[in-house]
């Protein structure tokens, strides 16, 4: 069965600066070998990390979202852990509910306005009215 992932792979910060297209093609290969289909795949973020890994104090944090076999995780990790340019790596399975909002906010693109809902003014009058006591019968 095909599930998205979201992929989150921490580049060599160094390795990064000299050759930015280098992370995409990685990226691209990587998901390549496994058959995964990329949905959107973009750098995050440029940013000193908590902790050294392997000596690297600086990383670069690539964001992807494929659609993956998801008896192919296993090739995938070990696949990643085999590239020398990658520090450290992530997959998360995306609840179906969320696939189109997090592709579309990845991609750049602008979410679709929600649904309306009922005005605030309008749902405290409707328990007001449900609220009040009985009226009284009147005293002959």
């Amino acid at each position: 069965m095909e599930n998205v992932y979201e992929c989150m792979f921490i580049f060599n910060a160094n390795a990064y600066a000299r050759n930015p297209a280098a992370a995409q093609k990685a990226v691209e290969e990587l998901l390549g070998s496994v058959d995964g289909e990329i949905l959107a795949s973009r750098l995050y973020l440029e940013q000193k990390m908590a902790y050294p890994i392997k000596g690297h104090r600086k990383g670069a944090y690539w964001l992807a979202y494929a659609r993956i076999e998801s008896s192919r995780i296993a090739k995938l990790n070990r696949s990643t852990q085999l590239n020398d340019s990658i520090l450290r790596h992530l997959f998360v399975k995306l609840d179906p509910r969320l696939v189109d909002p997090m592709v579309a906010v990845a991609r750049g693109e602008k979410l679709a306005e929600p649904a309306e809902e009922v005005a605030p003014e309008a749902a405290t009058e409707a328990k007001t009215e449900a609220v009040e006591a009985p009226k009284a019968p009147a005293a002959s």
